[in-house]
């Protein structure tokens, strides 16, 4: 073996995707480096933000340790012309790919190691498919089930004030500020939901809207970039102290269902306090009430649901 053969092999591979939730250049990447034999301690993952602040990325001029092996450096497409091909085509679970797609939305900057080290695993360790408590296979479920919840949270707590438009029509618009990267992905769910109402959806990420008939992406946005409380939301907040039931608090259950970061975008968090506060006053009251009995009775068999006499 010489010596250029042998410094393609110990060298390391940097993967550069296109923006933070890249799934299509991440499956891309990962089907080159696995066909071309290349191990995960063996390939670094950025993504182009990350690239454009790392002082020692290629081509920052910056001395440093990763610095030192730039020449050692290889894109992942010089890996392909050479690359074996694989005994076999890697079959991964359905289950597999449904989850990393989940999880390449996730903030974690070792995502992308993860699922590659997990898929490289998958193809040279059989038994991994039938080991629920391997650290690795737990590391990603509990990655996808943060995006899930956050997700969850975020079609809960999105609240839209609307705005008149020249047209004479209303836009919808909501700020909302999530963990992770769902903003782009979740907004089929609200085009589903909302079908007959134009809306937009604002985050420090990116932004959605939905005319109508489709939804197109925006910029990251600004939290003053969403319109103030209207007459409307004075009408909820008078609905949400009616509905409010003093005997079911449990402030415990509901910080967690609820948490409070997301209070400072909720209307009816500021009523929270004072609604607590009362509870239990409120409670007391409706126990010491007298029952209440009805004003009028309906005579038995003359209601819609009576048995017409046989003809």
């Amino acid at each position: 073996m010489d010596d250029a053969t042998t410094t393609a092999t110990n060298a390391v591979t940097t993967v550069t995707l296109g923006h933070a939730t890249d799934w299509a250049g991440f499956r891309a990447a990962a089907r080159t480096l696995l066909q071309g034999g290349r191990p995960p301690q063996q390939v670094q993952w950025f993504t182009a933000a990350d690239a454009a602040g790392d002082l020692f990325a290629e081509g920052s001029g910056e001395a440093g340790p990763a610095a030192a092996d730039d020449a050692a450096r290889a894109p992942v497409a010089s890996l392909s012309p050479d690359a074996p091909p694989p005994a076999s085509p890697l079959r991964v679970p359905r289950e597999f790919l449904q989850r990393c797609e989940r999880v390449v939305l996730h903030r974690d900057p070792g995502r992308f190691a993860l699922m590659y080290r997990l898929l490289w695993r998958l193809a040279h360790e059989p038994g991994l498919r039938h080991d629920p408590l391997d650290p690795d296979r737990l590391r990603l479920q509990h990655l996808d089930r943060a995006v899930k919840r956050d997700m969850h949270k975020m079609r809960a707590f999105v609240r839209f004030r609307p705005v008149p438009e020249p047209d004479g029509g209303t836009l919808h618009i909501a700020w909302f500020e999530p963990d992770h990267w769902i903003t782009e992905a979740n907004a089929p769910f609200f085009a589903r939901r909302f079908t007959q109402m134009r809306w937009a959806i604002l985050t420090p990420d990116a932004s959605v809207r939905w005319d109508g008939q489709r939804l197109h992406q925006g910029p990251a946005a600004q939290r003053s970039d969403a319109p103030p409380p209207d007459a409307g939301e004075a009408l909820w907040l008078t609905y949400y102290r009616n509905i409010f039931n003093p005997a079911r608090l449990k402030l415990d259950m509901m910080r967690k269902e609820m948490p409070t970061r997301y209070w400072k975008n909720l209307p009816e968090a500021t009523l929270i306090g004072e609604l607590a506060q009362t509870a239990q006053a409120r409670s007391t009251r409706m126990v010491e009430a007298p029952g209440t009995v009805p004003r009028r009775r309906i005579a038995a068999g003359t209601g819609r649901a009576a048995a017409r006499p046989a003809e």
